[in-house]
C-alpha cells in the first residue's frame, strides 16, 4: 500500500478495456480476478488524477478487514501502522516509487494486523501515468503477505546459526567437493585443522593429497577412489601431516549428493581426533598391561585398599579407617557387653620442633610417636593417625579405668623422653583425653567427641597429663558455645550497654570522673556484668568490639549530660590488649573527634607493659596525640614495673580493689599503699583508689594523699540517665560525710 490515500470505491482501471466487447471484457476480468485471488495478491489502485482509491479484498483480508468493509486510504493513519523500525524506509520507498525509481518497485515492511500482530508485506508498485506537469497520476501495485516465507527464514537462519555454533564447538571443518569439476570448497575450521591459509578450490584437492601422511596416503585415496566408484558414503582415519610440521590424526566422513544442477557432489566434514586417539592407544596399552598382569591384580588392590586406609607418613590407620573401626567396636561391644575406650591423643610441643627444626624434624618425631604408641598398647588394641599431631587409641576388651589411666600415663611418660635427631636434642609430650562407654545405647562418635572433649581440658589444665570424660565438663562446653552464640547475637542487637560509676577527689569529694563498666542487657538472664561473659567474648576475640560499641555510646551520654547542664571532667573507658594492638585504631578514634583530655583509656596492668610490641606502642603514641589520657588499671596485682611507668608515663594508676580492702584492718597495708600514692606523686602521676566500701576507706585514703576515689560508699554503677539526678541529689555528701570533709581540712591532707 503506498502513495497518499483517500477514500476507496473506484473499480481497477484497464487502458485496453475501450477495445474489448462487454462479454469479453467481463471474461476477461473474471480471470484475472480468480488468478488474483489464487494468487493470494492483494491489488490496490491509486488514481491521483481521479482521487480514486482500490483496494481488494485480499488486500483487507490479509490486514484482518473484512471484505466489505471501506478502508479508510488515510495516509497518516497509514503510516501509523507501520512498523516503527520500517516507518523511515516505507515513506523514503513510497517517494522513491512515486518518482519512477526502479530500485523501489519492491521493498518489504511489517505492518500492524488489525489482530494487533504485525505482518510482513511485500509491496511491489509503480507509477503507470503522469500528469502533464509530470507528476504521478495513477499508481498500481500488489501486496502480498509473506510472514510465512520470512518466518520460516528466520527458522532456517536459527537452524543455520545452531549448526555453525555446533560446528565451532566441536570444532569440526566441513568441505564441499564437486567432483565432475575436481574442485573443492573448505571452511576456515577445516583450513584451520589442516594449518593452511586460504586456498582457491581449483587447488585444494592437489594442497590435501600433499597433506596425508605418507604411510596412509596410499590406502587414503584408495579408500576414496572406490566410494567415488561405487557412489558409497567414505569414511575414514587417517594421519596428516600439517603445513607447520605437527602430526595430527583426522576422522572424515562424507557422503554423495546431486545438487539442483543435476552436478555429482560430495559433502562432508573432518575434525581432529589425535587426542582421542592417543587416550586410545594409552588405554589400549593399559588394558594390555592389566591383562598381562592379571595374577597381580588382587595384590595392587589390597594394596591401594591398604594406602587408602593407612597415613603415608607413619604407616598407622588413618581417619577413615578409624571411623570404620569405631563401628566395628562398638557392634562388637554392645553385643558383647564389652567396653569400649577412646584415648585421643594431642603432641605438646610439637609445632615448636616443626617451626624450629623444620618439617623434616616434625615427620621425624610423627614416627616416633607412632612406635611409642604401637609399643604401648596391646596387639588387639587399635592405633591411628587422624591428622596433624594427633593420634586415637581404640581399647576394647574389660578394661578398668584404672588400666587405662595406666596406660595414658605410660604413652605419656614415653613421650616425654627426648629424642636425638641431627645433632638436636628434641623434646615433646602428649596430652591424652580419654572417654568410656558400654551397653546397648553405646554410641561411638559421640564417645569420640567426648574423648575430644576430655583432650582439650587435658590441654586448658597444663598439658602433659591426661583427663577422663565427664558430663559436667560436656555440659559446661555447651553452655559456653550457646553464650558464644548468645554474645555474637547480643552485639547485632545492640545489647551491650554502657553503665557508669563516678569518681571522686579524696579531699573535697567533688565528682572528677567516670568510669565506663560494660554491661549485657540480656533477654533472658537481666543485666550481666562482665564476669558472666568477658573469658568467652575474649575467645570469640569480641572484647575489642565491645570496647568500641561502650567508647561510642560513652561519648553520646557525655554529649546529653552536657546537654542538660552536666560537666564530667572525664570518662575512663577500658581497652583490651588486641584493640590495643589494632593497626587501625587510630584512625577509628579520629573519626570519633573526641575532645582532647575528656576520655581516659584504662590498661590493664596484667598487660605486659614491658613486652609492648610496636603496634601498641605506636597506638599509644597516637592516643597522646589525640589527646588521649592512659591509665594502669588494677595496679599492684599485674606485670607494671617502674621502668615500664616510666616508658608509659600514664596519667593515672588505680590501685586494686584488693589492696584497698584491709586498710582499716592493715598498717601494713596502710603502708604498701602509701607507699604506690608515693610513687605516683614522684611520677607526677594521679592516684585513684578502687573498691572504696566503706567510710573509713574514704578517711583513710584522704589521710595517705590519695587523688581519687571509686568504690560503693560514695556511689555504685548506673545507667546513663541515672547520673544527672544522682550528682545533683549529692546523697554521698551525708552528714557524715561532712564530718569527713571537715577532718580531712583540719588534718591538712592533701
Amino acid at each position: 500500500m503506498v502513495g497518499s490515500k483517500t477514500k476507496s470505491g473506484a473499480e481497477p482501471y484497464d487502458g485496453n478495456a475501450a477495445t474489448l466487447s462487454g462479454a469479453d471484457l467481463s471474461e476477461r476480468e473474471s480471470r484475472w480476478n480468480y488468478a488474483l485471488v489464487g494468487s493470494g495478491l492483494g491489488v490496490w489502485d491509486h488514481n491521483l488524477r481521479l482521487g480514486k482509491r482500490y483496494y481488494s479484498d485480499t488486500w483487507k483480508i490479509m490486514r484482518g478487514m473484512a471484505p466489505d468493509e471501506e478502508a479508510d486510504g488515510d495516509y497518516d493513519a497509514w503510516i501509523e501502522l507501520i512498523h516503527p523500525d520500517d516507518r523511515d524506509f516505507v515513506v523514503k520507498a513510497i517517494e522513491r516509487q512515486n518518482a519512477g525509481d526502479p530500485g523501489y518497485q519492491i521493498f518489504e515492511y511489517r505492518e500492524r494486523h488489525r489482530n494487533g500482530h504485525w505482518i510482513w508485506i511485500e509491496c511491489r508498485g509503480a507509477c503507470v501515468e503522469w500528469d502533464e506537469d509530470g507528476a504521478p497520476a495513477r499508481l498500481v501495485g500488489t501486496d502480498t503477505d509473506i510472514t510465512e516465507r520470512k518466518e520460516a527464514a528466520e527458522r532456517l537462519a536459527h537452524v543455520s546459526r545452531r549448526l555453525d555454533l555446533a560446528l565451532d564447538i566441536s570444532d569440526i571443518g566441513v568441505f564441499e567437493a564437486d567432483i565432475e569439476n575436481g574442485t573443492v570448497d573448505w571452511d576456515d575450521r577445516l583450513l584451520a585443522i589442516y594449518g593452511m591459509t586460504d586456498t582457491s578450490p581449483a587447488n585444494t584437492s592437489s594442497t590435501w593429497e600433499a597433506s596425508l601422511h605418507p604411510d596412509d596416503r596410499d590406502r587414503v585415496l584408495a579408500t576414496l577412489e572406490e566410494s567415488v566408484a561405487t557412489n558409497t558414503d567414505f569414511q575414514h582415519e587417517f594421519r596428516i601431516i600439517r603445513q607447520d610440521g605437527i602430526e595430527r590424526v583426522i576422522r572424515a566422513k562424507a557422503a554423495f549428493f546431486v545438487d539442483s544442477d543435476g552436478r555429482r557432489k560430495l559433502i562432508g566434514a573432518n575434525w581432529d581426533v589425535t587426542a582421542e586417539v592417543r587416550l586410545n592407544n594409552e588405554l589400549q596399552r593399559a588394558k594390555d598391561l592389566a591383562e598381562a598382569r592379571n595374577k597381580e591384580l588382587e595384590s595392587a588392590k589390597e594394596n591401594i585398599e591398604h594406602l587408602a586406609l593407612h597415613d603415608y607418613l607413619t604407616g598407622l590407620p588413618n581417619r577413615r579407617y578409624l571411623d570404620r573401626k569405631l563401628d566395628e567396636c562398638s557392634a562388637e561391644c554392645r553385643r558383647t557387653g564389652l567396653s569400649l575406650a577412646i584415648l585421643h591423643i594431642d603432641l605438646d610441643r610439637f609445632k615448636q620442633i616443626n617451626d624450629t627444626l623444620g618439617h623434616r624434624a616434625g615427620d621425624a618425631m610423627l614416627k616416633h610417636a607412632a612406635q611409642v604408641l604401637r609399643g604401648s598398647v596391646r596387639s588387639t588394641d587399635f592405633v591411628a593417625r587422624i591428622g596433624g599431631d594427633e593420634f586415637v587409641v581404640l581399647c576394647t576388651l574389660d578394661v578398668t579405668p584404672r588400666k587405662i589411666s595406666n596406660l595414658a600415663e605410660r604413652i605419656i611418660r614415653e613421650l616425654c623422653k627426648p629424642i636425638r635427631y641431627e645433632g638436636h636434642d628434641c623434646r615433646f609430650g602428649g596430652s591424652i583425653g580419654i572417654a568410656t562407654d558400654s551397653g546397648p545405647a553405646l554410641d561411638a562418635k559421640q564417645l569420640l567427641l567426648n574423648a575430644d572433649i576430655a583432650l582439650y581440658r587435658a590441654k586448658s589444665g597444663g598439658r602433659n597429663r591426661h583427663e577422663f570424660f565427664s558430663t559436667d565438663e560436656r555440659r559446661r562446653i555447651i553452655a559456653s558455645k550457646r553464650l558464644a552464640d548468645e554474645i555474637l547475637l547480643g552485639l547485632e542487637r545492640g545489647e551491650f550497654i554502657p553503665f557508669y560509676q563516678l569518681q571522686f577527689d579524696a579531699q573535697t569529694l567533688d565528682v572528677a570522673g567516670v568510669e565506663t563498666l560494660a554491661r549485657w542487657q540480656h533477654r533472658e538472664h537481666g543485666l550481666l556484668a562482665p564476669d558472666r561473659f568477658l573469658t568467652i567474648a575474649e575467645d570469640l576475640d569480641a572484647v575489642s568490639t565491645i570496647d568500641g560499641l561502650i567508647l561510642d555510646q560513652a561519648l553520646v551520654d557525655r554529649a546529653r549530660w552536657e546537654k542538660e547542664g552536666l560537666f564530667i571532667p572525664k570518662i575512663a573507658v577500658n581497652v583490651s590488649a588486641r584493640r590495643l594492638g589494632d593497626p587501625n585504631l587510630a584512625k577509628k578514634l579520629r573519626s570519633l573527634k573526641i575532645e582532647p583530655g575528656s576520655i581516659s583509656f584504662e590498661l590493664l596492668e596484667s598487660i605486659s607493659l614491658d613486652d609492648c610490641d610496636d603496634a601498641v606502642i605506636g597506638n599509644l603514641r597516637q592516643l597522646r596525640r589525640l589527646g588521649i589520657d592512659i591509665e594502669i588499671d588494677d595496679f599492684g596485682t599485674g606485670h607494671a614495673s617502674i621502668v615500664s611507668l616510666l616508658k608509659l608515663s600514664p596519667k593515672t594508676l588505680k590501685i586494686d580493689r584488693e589492696l584497698i580492702r584491709m586498710l582499716p584492718h592493715s598498717a601494713e597495708q596502710r603502708k604498701l599503699v602509701r607507699s604506690i600514692i608515693d610513687i605516683g606523686r614522684s611520677l607526677n602521676i594521679l592516684v585513684t583508689a578502687e573498691g572504696v566500701e566503706t567510710m573509713d576507706h574514704v578517711r583513710i585514703l584522704g589521710d595517705l594523699g590519695c587523688d581519687m576515689l571509686q568504690g560503693y560508699a560514695l556511689a555504685r554503677p548506673m545507667p546513663a540517665l541515672q547520673i544527672p539526678p544522682f550528682v545533683r541529689a549529692a546523697s554521698w555528701r551525708s552528714a557524715e560525710g561532712r564530718s569527713l570533709q571537715h577532718d580531712l581540712r583540719k588534718s591538712g591532707a592533701r
